[in-house]
This record gives structure tokens, C-alpha cells and sequence, in this order.
């Protein structure tokens, strides 16, 4: 027949036993006790456990070896088997020898839990009392039901593991987990260690009373130079921006434009006898049309007479171009010219030749740009706003200097014009390019604070005084000039000077104090008008005994 095996645990007590018992599917139940019986050791609990089976109609047996335990199961008329393969028999319990002297303590008057009470202890009576009033217990199902719903899957679990192997410990892995625990032990003092020795750290802040110390002051700035304060001279950058700024503008003239003619000539030499030479430009005409000459040329030496030339000098071809455009000056070949600057005279006769027929001479009607166009163009040009050419020089200087605004200068070249004036502008458009030159200056921080500190150092009254606000944030260079080589501009700021307090003197008073005992200890200090002290990390609740992690922090509230 089947039977459902129930393992129980130490810790379980008679109410986990009996709803194990109760959950079980099987009419015979097996209870497996653990080395340690524990809830099993008691009578009480052995009838009660009895008494649920009979009630459920299960039969109990009780696997075990433990003689103590057998000898109970025997009183409560449980059934025992040494083991699950053993047949379950209810055990004899053997007769006890019982001595009559006053030393043998009566069972029947000790209390059994709470149900002492109930039981009467009479002789020859006292076993079959006990049952009765065990009997009369009421066990609450709604108390065992869930408990017993637990424990059987635990008493499943136990079966399903049932032979199997005794782990044996994994040294490996405890070594793993010690070294790390180690580790991380290690590591959570070294934290502790910084949290608590070197990360703390403190900022006192102290609002002091001061008065405004205002400066103004003419400065002659240099800039192959150094700062004196002395002599007013502070020493300052240039910088400049080169560009070629551009305009398009419409054309609205009109002329003839075209190309002109060219050619070539000889001269012909009979004014003297020995050779003449000729520059470049100079001049032939014929019919009211002149040619001027592309370079130098020797003419020989000739003999003859006015009216003809029995022995003409002679020179070699050189070109000539046309003094102006059009298809007039297309001539022909063997054209005869005068020379400008040797008139015909008795006895005397110069006179240039054509070589070639002259060619290339053009003329029509082009738009061009007239003095009027370029000079509107340049004044929409010089019109342009320049805030974006300063802006971007402005920024070409150091996040640490201070950029005189009044310094920007523009300063702009010739105006050219392409097409030039009286040229064809195609499309009817032409270019107007001015060379510009974009200059500004600036002081670096380090030589405009050092100035101020001298300044402000000359106002301080005794040694009881000193400077907390030297006015470099709002200082301003204005009224910018430049006259020759010699630059000067007016220097104005507000300064703020206070009480003289010794920082090291208040480190040692601070340190190692709370919040309140520094706010209490400084403001009794003449010239402190507040204080407030900020610690590095929320852990943090005093300062630190180290002078070199505390801070002293000036805040200024003036007077004005």
C-alpha cells in the first residue's frame, strides 16, 4: 500500500507536524524525526498527533531508533519501524520498577503546559485520566491548515532530495569570498580615512564694511613699454585688421569705347647728317590722325635740301599705336606722316613712313561708370555699419584684457573702381574696392590691476586699512586720443577699502570650531559685519583643525 513520507524539521513544532500530516495525500503516513526529535519528545504532543490522525482516518507510524522516542510512540500506542522498509509494530513497554520512598517525585503533580489543571491525579487512574483530557484539546484547523500547506512542500523537497550525495564545502570559493571581504574591508577604511581625515575641508566667509575709494585719472598708454605708475604710463596692445571692403554698384554713363589702331613705321632722316634718335611717344600724324611711337628709335644721318631728299637717313620699323579709338585710324600702307617737333623748314625735312597698314581701330556706344557713380558708391560703402569689424577684433584679445572701446579706428585707402571710370562695365555693374585698416587697443588684467592696486594703496590711511576691491571689474578706458606717436585715454574705477584682518590669525581662531562658535568668535572682531562658513562635503560639521584646508573668503558690503 502507498504511503506518503513526512520529514521533520528541528524547528518544527507540534502545530507544523500536524499540518504536515494533515496535507499528506496517502492514508499511511510516515514521520521521519530529525536526530533531535524536538516537538516529538513530548507525550502530549504524540497523543495529540494521534488523536488528528484518527480524526483525518490516517494511520501514523513513526520511523525511527531512538528508544526514548520508541518508548513514547509506545505509550501513545504509535506504531514504530526502524526504517521505511521495516514493518511498523506498536512497541512493548517493559515495567518499571517503581521504588515507594519518599525521594519519587509523582509525575501526575507536575503542570503539562497548560493542561495541567485539567487532569485529576488519583491512583491506578492517573494514565487513563491523562487521555481523557488530551482528548478534549481542539485542535484549530484554521491555525494547522497553512502551516501544514508550508511544511508539506518542504517535506516534499526533503523526499525528492532524499539520497542524495553530502555537499562538500568549496575552500575555492570561501577563499574567493574572503579576499574579497578583505577587500572591500580594506577599501571601507581607506574611505572612512578620507571622508573623515583629508576630504574634510571649510570656507569662511566674512562680509566686511568698506568704503568706496573711486579713481580717475589721465594715463598715457605705450606699447613698446612698461607700466609706471609713476609717470602715468600704462602700458597696452594694438591690434589691426587689414581688408579690402567691396561694393557693387550700378553704372549710368554711356561712351565709345572700342580699340585702337597699330601698325608700324620707318623715319626718314634728311634735317642732318648725322644719326638722331627718337624717344618713345613720339608723335606722328597724318590727316589730323596721330600714331605715337611704342619705343625708342635711331634714325642715320641724310643729306638733301627743303622740297626733297637725295640721301635720306633711314631707321629701322618701329610700332606705333593710335592716340585714340575708332576705325579712322585704319590706314594704309605707305601712309606719309609728320614728326611732331621737326617741322618742315627750308633745308631741313623729317618724316615717318607707314611699313604696314594700320589696323585694329574700333568704336561703339558701352555703358561705363562715370565720377559720379564711383563717388556715390563710395560714400554707401563708407556708410556701412563697422560694429560686426569691431566686434570681431574685440574678440581677437584675451579673456584677460580689457578692450578699450574708444580705441576702434577705421582708417581707409584710395577708392578704385573696376571697370574704371569712362571703361565698359558689362551688364551695366562695376566694383568699388577701398583698402581698410581696422585698429583697437587693449590692457591685459595683470598690468591694469597692478596699476589700480597703486593707485588705491596711495588712499589707504595708516596701516589699519587695506584694499579689498581693487575695481578692475568696472574700470573703463575712455576718452581715447592719439596725437602723433602720444596716446592717452582717462582711466576711471571704485575701488573698496576696509579694515586690515589678519587671515592667518583668523585661520588659527576658526579652526577645529562649529558653525556657530565661528560665526560667535568673528563677529566680534571690529570691521566684520557677517559671517557664514561653507564645509566641503554634507559630512562635514566643523572645521577642520589643519589651517591649510580652510579658506577665507571677502565679501564686501559698502558704505555707499
Amino acid at each position: 500500500m502507498n504511503k506518503d513520507v513526512i520529514y521533520i524539521d528541528v524547528e518544527d513544532d507540534v502545530t507544523a507536524i500536524i499540518g504536515k500530516v494533515k496535507a499528506a495525500k496517502e492514508k499511511i503516513v510516515a514521520v521521519v524525526p530529525p536526530k533531535r526529535p524536538g516537538a516529538l519528545q513530548s507525550a502530549v504532543n504524540l497523543r495529540l498527533l494521534d488523536r488528528m490522525a484518527k480524526t483525518e482516518k490516517k494511520k501514523l507510524v513513526l520511523i525511527t531508533n531512538n528508544q526514548a522516542l520508541v518508548a513514547l510512540a509506545a505509550n501513545a500506542n504509535i506504531p514504530v519501524a526502524k526504517n521505511l522498509q521495516s514493518k511498523p509494530e506498536v512497541a512493548s513497554v517493559p515495567a518499571l520498577a517503581v521504588d515507594d520512598g519518599d525521594d519519587i517525585i509523582d509525575g501526575g503533580e507536575l503542570p503539562v503546559g497548560e493542561h495541567a489543571a485539567k487532569i485529576p491525579v488519583k491512583d491506578n487512574t492517573r494514565d487513563q485520566l491523562r487521555s481523557d483530557a488530551i482528548e478534549t484539546i481542539d485542535i484549530d484547523d484554521e491555525v494547522v491548515a497553512p502551516v501544514a500547506l508550508a511544511n508539506s512542500k518542504k517535506a516534499k523537497a526533503a523526499k525528492a532530495n532524499k539520497g542524495s550525495k553530502v555537499k562538500i564545502p568549496n575552500f575555492d570559493t570561501f577563499r574567493k569570498k574572503l579576499i574579497i571581504g578583505i577587500i572591500g574591508g580594506v577599501l571601507l577604511i581607506a574611505l572612512l580615512i578620507w571622508m573623515f581625515v583629508f576630504a574634510p575641508a571649510a570656507t569662511v566667509i566674512i562680509t566686511a564694511r568698506t568704503t568706496p575709494a573711486p579713481i580717475s585719472t589721465s594715463v598715457t598708454l605705450v606699447t613698446d613699454g612698461e607700466t609706471n605708475v609713476e609717470e602715468g604710463v600704462l602700458r597696452a596692445t594694438m591690434k589691426e585688421n587689414q581688408v579690402d571692403e567691396t561694393i557693387e554698384f550700378d553704372v549710368t554713363g554711356t561712351d565709345q569705347v572700342g580699340e585702337r589702331a597699330t601698325g608700324q613705321v620707318s623715319f626718314r632722316n634728311c634735317e642732318d647728317d648725322s644719326s638722331i634718335t627718337l624717344p618713345a611717344g613720339t608723335t606722328v600724324t597724318s590727316n589730323g590722325r596721330s600714331f605715337t611711337t611704342n619705343g625708342p628709335v635711331t634714325v642715320a644721318g641724310g643729306s638733301g635740301g627743303f622740297g626733297g631728299c637725295s640721301s635720306p637717313g633711314v631707321s629701322p620699323s618701329v610700332g606705333v599705336t593710335a592716340t585714340d579709338i575708332g576705325a579712322d585710324y585704319n590706314v594704309a600702307n605707305g601712309t606719309t606722316f609728320s614728326v611732331a617737333g621737326h617741322p618742315n623748314q627750308p633745308g631741313q625735312y623729317m618724316r615717318a613712313v607707314a611699313t604696314t597698314a594700320m589696323s585694329g581701330g574700333s568704336s561703339r556706344e558701352a555703358e561705363v561708370p562715370t565720377q559720379g557713380d564711383v563717388e556715390r558708391a563710395q560714400g554707401d560703402l563708407i556708410g556701412r555699419s563697422t560694429d560686426g569689424a569691431k566686434e570681431e577684433l574685440a574678440s581677437s584679445f584675451g579673456e584677460n584684457d580689457k578692450v578699450i572701446d574708444s580705441s576702434f579706428n577705421v582708417a581707409r585707402g584710395d577708392a578704385n573702381s573696376s571697370p574704371a571710370v569712362g571703361e565698359e562695365a558689362k551688364d551695366g555693374k562695376a566694383t568699388l574696392t577701398i583698402p581698410t585698416t581696422y585698429t583697437m587697443y587693449a590692457v591685459s588684467q595683470s598690468d591694469l590691476e597692478g596699476y589700480l592696486d597703486s593707485l588705491l594703496d596711495e588712499q589707504l590711511v595708516g596701516d589699519n586699512q587695506r584694499v579689498y576691491e581693487n575695481g578692475y571689474a568696472s574700470a573703463q578706458l575712455s576718452n581715447f586720443t592719439r596725437d602723433g606717436d602720444t596716446i592717452t585715454a582717462t582711466l576711471t574705477a571704485t575701488g573698496q577699502v576696509g579694515p586690515k584682518i589678519d587671515e592667518a590669525a583668523l585661520k588659527e581662531q576658526v579652526k577645529g570650531k562649529r558653525y556657530g562658535d565661528v560665526q560667535a568668535t568673528l563677529k566680534t572682531i571690529e570691521g566684520i559685519q557677517d559671517v557664514d562658513v561653507r564645509f566641503s562635503y554634507p559630512w562635514v560639521w566643523s572645521v577642520p583643525g589643519n589651517t591649510d584646508k580652510i579658506d577665507i573668503e571677502f565679501k564686501i558690503e559698502s558704505d555707499e
